[in-house]
């Protein structure tokens, strides 16, 4: 089973934001923190779900176990039950499913933060790259 940890984090609500994706199992350990630009910090949880899965398809995961973790009720109950209450977050779901469908074998826990400090971490990371980037 390989386990990837998501977390998106925003420096005000919108702000700069990052995603932080920690991939973990079979052999593999893969960190990536990747900014995002402006927005708010739901909708660079979301974003940080659809990098993580962009990035399992590019590394050719859809035949592995995928257990993705997240410490976003939001995105975790919208991926449960394929359902995004705000609409803006609407068309975000619908590309993270579309892409999730892509594995046969995936299935989303939630997990506390203190669960997930790794990814918030790479997230964190991701946020600065936003700033060294606009200088």
């Amino acid at each position: 089973m390989i386990e990837v940890y998501i977390d998106g984090a925003s420096a005000g609500n919108p702000g700069p934001s990052g995603a932080g994706i920690f991939i973990k199992g079979n052999g593999i350990t893969e960190k990536y923190s990747i900014p995002l630009g402006s927005m708010s910090n739901h909708e660079a949880e979301y974003h940080a779900f659809i990098k993580a899965l962009e990035i399992c398809l590019e590394m050719g995961l859809t035949e592995s176990l995928l257990s993705f973790r997240t410490d976003s009720e939001l995105v975790n109950k919208a991926v449960e039950k394929e359902f995004a209450k705000n609409k803006l977050f609407a068309p975000l779901l619908e590309q993270a499913l579309h892409l999730s469908r892509k594995f046969p074998l995936f299935f989303m826990k939630w997990i506390s933060s203190a669960e997930n400090k790794v990814a918030d971490e790479l997230a964190r990371k991701g946020i600065r790259k936003n700033k060294h980037e606009e200088h």
